[in-house]
């Protein structure tokens, strides 16, 4: 099965820096953020893996809440995992999954050395984004598993970068 490669419109990087995620997360901010919004940002992020016959599993939280989930052809339940594991790192650090696996990199090191979380509950690797109201902060979380880490990230950086756009 072709899974054609996410790449991001902006930097043609391999690789992004702590700087260009922390960027991603500054400009990717809701007004507010309903259970229609939840509904339509999953539906968003279905549609296009559909497009791309992408087998992942697409979830979204907010205060505790999962407000959408969708597992498509080709995810397993181990996909499921993930999202939870990756849901509880942007839940504890208030940031992008990636981003905090990137700032313990960074710093020569790896989240599961460092961090001393266990590695069955969090997951610093791509995939889950904070969803922030402006004003508010850090409420909710989207969350792809499925593809390669950066795959995955990119995949929801995309699709809430059309999202805000509409």
């Amino acid at each position: 099965m072709h899974h054609p490669q996410i790449t991001p419109r902006s930097t043609p990087e391999l690789t992004p820096s702590v700087e260009e995620l922390e960027k991603q997360e500054q400009r990717l901010v809701f007004r507010q953020f309903t259970n229609d919004d939840a509904w339509a940002l999953g539906s968003l992020l279905v549609e296009l893996a559909r497009e791309r016959q992408a087998p992942v599993a697409v979830d979204i939280h907010r205060a505790g809440q999962q407000l959408f989930h969708a597992a498509l052809p080709g995810s397993t339940p181990d996909n499921d995992a993930w999202i939870e594991r990756k849901r509880r790192v942007v839940e504890r650090y208030g940031a992008a999954s990636y981003l905090v696996g990137a700032r313990f990199r960074a710093k020569g090191t790896t989240f599961e050395e460092s961090s001393r979380l266990d590695p069955d509950e969090y997951a610093a690797h791509g995939g889950s984004f904070p969803i922030t109201v402006e004003n508010v902060g850090v409420i909710g979380s989207v969350t792809v598993s499925g593809l390669p880490q950066l795959q995955d990230h990119r995949f929801v950086v995309e699709a809430l970068e059309a999202f805000l756009e509409a």
